[in-house]
């Protein structure tokens, strides 16, 4: 007999796709692609999913092989992101206008110090290069637009009110709260950032829900929120699918507000019906250019604010 015993099969790693570099007008295999993994950004975080399930996004350029895998986002993850944006929102709120005017504008400076990034990712999602290049400018255009409002739409939209009795009168705004919010397919990330901008100035926390045609500049995008200073849990990014996250959104009794961007007639409906059902003020976009300079505008800040309005007597 042989005392040999049985050897175990070897398993060879499929290989990567090379990347190259131009070396002395020569091309050189340099290394493998590592396929990324997006991952949800929760609380100041980048979780994966509780549920471990993706999201194939395909390869452009084969379309076979997966680019990268995106998480899909549970209920579980969205009721977690809910938890995150009310604890940070009562902080968030107290901060003044003009650090979070500071906080946005350094959003801004942050993704232009990463435009090349973006706009690889927007090609990657579907955009041609003088597109991506135009969009990538726009979102960041937009950032500094909104912060310049943060500190000028209170005494803009707040009033002192003319009243009958020896009273004092005053409108003033103050944050709805936790907002939901389901980013626009139809725009990648300015559609995203048109959307989170106006909610997070008037100091409202967000869970939104990115588009279905750009999850990956829409993840990348919490990068640079996350260096850009903004207090964990202010904005949480879920990706995943808008049928099966919205109901969620709808229902959810910590959530103040819900903002939908586009969708068919029947989801709207339900949505709005569910919001209605628990007190929820809903706010719907149609479908939009993003790009349009009208959608650039403080009365967007106003939908997901609340008026208060304080009575005090003239006098001893």
């Amino acid at each position: 007999m042989s005392d040999s015993k049985p050897t175990a099969p070897t398993l060879e790693p499929a290989p990567l796709e090379p990347l190259h570099r131009e070396t002395g007008g020569s091309t050189a295999a340099v290394r493998g692609r590592v396929e990324k993994t997006y991952k949800l950004y929760v609380g100041g975080q980048f979780p994966r999913t509780e549920s471990g399930r993706s999201l194939p996004f395909p390869d452009p350029a084969s379309g076979e092989r997966p680019y990268a895998n995106i998480c899909r986002a549970s209920r579980k993850d969205f009721r977690d992101a809910v938890v995150q944006a009310r604890a940070a929102q009562a902080g968030w709120a107290r901060r003044s206008a003009y650090n979070r005017a500071q906080i946005l504008y350094r959003a801004a400076e942050m993704l232009e110090g990463r435009a090349a990034q973006f706009e690889e990712e927007l090609r990657i999602e579907g955009l041609a290069a003088a597109e991506a290049s135009a969009e990538v400018a726009a979102a960041v255009d937009r950032l500094v637009y909104y912060a310049g409002w943060a500190d000028k739409v209170q005494q803009v939209f707040s009033s002192v009110n003319p009243v009958a009795s020896s009273h004092f009168n005053f409108s003033i705004l103050e944050p709805t709260g936790v907002v939901a919010a389901v980013a626009p397919d139809e725009s990648r990330l300015l559609g995203l950032v048109s959307v989170l901008a106006p909610i997070v100035v008037g100091g409202n926390t967000v869970v939104a829900l990115a588009g279905a045609h750009g999850p990956l500049s829409a993840i990348t995008f919490g990068e640079v929120l996350h260096t850009s200073d903004l207090p964990g849990g202010v904005v949480n990014l879920l990706t995943g699918q808008r049928e099966e996250l919205l109901p969620h959104f709808a229902s959810h009794r910590d959530v103040n507000a819900l903002v939908l961007c586009g969708g068919d007639s029947d989801l709207r409906q339900k949505a709005e019906r569910e919001a209605v059902d628990n007190l929820k003020r809903f706010v719907h976009h149609p479908e939009r250019d993003w790009s349009n300079p009208e959608l650039e505008n403080p009365y967007l800040i106003l939908e997901t604010q609340e008026v208060k309005t304080t009575w005090h007597p003239i006098g001893s």
